[in-house]
């Protein structure tokens, strides 16, 4: 059996995910893990994590889905590195980023730990006001780029729907540093819940980043801290 994630929009119902899984089994599928990325107007974003008897099976799925009504499928990809625990993968990267010694470790922990978490293409955090690069992971944008898309959303988070509109690339705000954490990737937007968990992984990062920087201040003023 080979596993694949199935990302799809369906009508927000009773029995709607059931008619779903029933296809499924029909091609010898088994529906192993079930997560709502979004909810909104009646409709929801749910990833299935499935296992199939082969990769042959896929086309004969899909075809069995799209008979459904109001079903859509946004992608489906294969599993290489285990199976994905969206509830628990963005935990491990809180956790590996409140165990680094300094900043630049705790930057680079939490750009590698949102590439793995979130499947990025990339992920960077960066200071827009100098502008200047903290970390980033191989094939980030280059820092203009960066800085502009941060000055570009944060004036449109003042509107909801504007700042949703670049689904490709998702950001947050560290409020304490003055920085921002951003991950992008094509073809899979990012979605409501996985917004959310990038958020908090950057809260985490900005408490981190305060008791490193509190504990530089007393190490280099011993006396203020007596």
């Amino acid at each position: 059996m080979a596993s694949y994630v199935l990302r799809l929009w369906l009508a927000d119902r009773p029995g709607a995910l059931g008619a779903v899984a029933s296809r499924i089994g029909a091609v010898g599928g088994d529906v192993v893990g079930i997560d709502i990325l979004e909810r909104e107007d009646g409709r929801v974003i749910d990833e299935l994590t499935i296992d199939l008897p082969g990769e042959d099976r896929i086309p004969l799925m899909l075809a069995k889905i799209a008979e459904l009504d109001a079903v859509d499928v946004e992608d489906v990809r294969a599993v290489v590195a285990g199976l994905p625990h969206p509830l628990v993968d963005p935990l491990e990267v809180a956790a590996d980023v409140l165990r680094e010694r300094t900043v630049g470790e705790v930057f680079a922990a939490l750009v590698a730990g949102v590439g793995r978490a979130f499947a990025a293409d990339w992920a960077a955090v960066v200071d827009p006001e100098g502008p200047v690069v903290l970390a980033s992971s191989p094939g980030a944008p280059a820092g203009p780029w960066l800085e502009a898309f941060v000055t570009g959303a944060r004036l449109a988070d003042r509107d909801p729907q504007a700042a949703a509109s670049a689904n490709d690339v998702a950001w947050a705000s560290l409020e304490v540093s003055g920085l921002a954490l951003l991950a992008g990737r094509s073809g899979r937007p990012f979605r409501a819940r996985e917004r959310r968990q990038l958020a908090t992984l950057g809260r985490v990062a900005d408490h981190r980043w305060r008791e490193l920087v509190t504990l530089d201040g007393m190490r280099a003023h011993p006396a203020r801290s007596s």
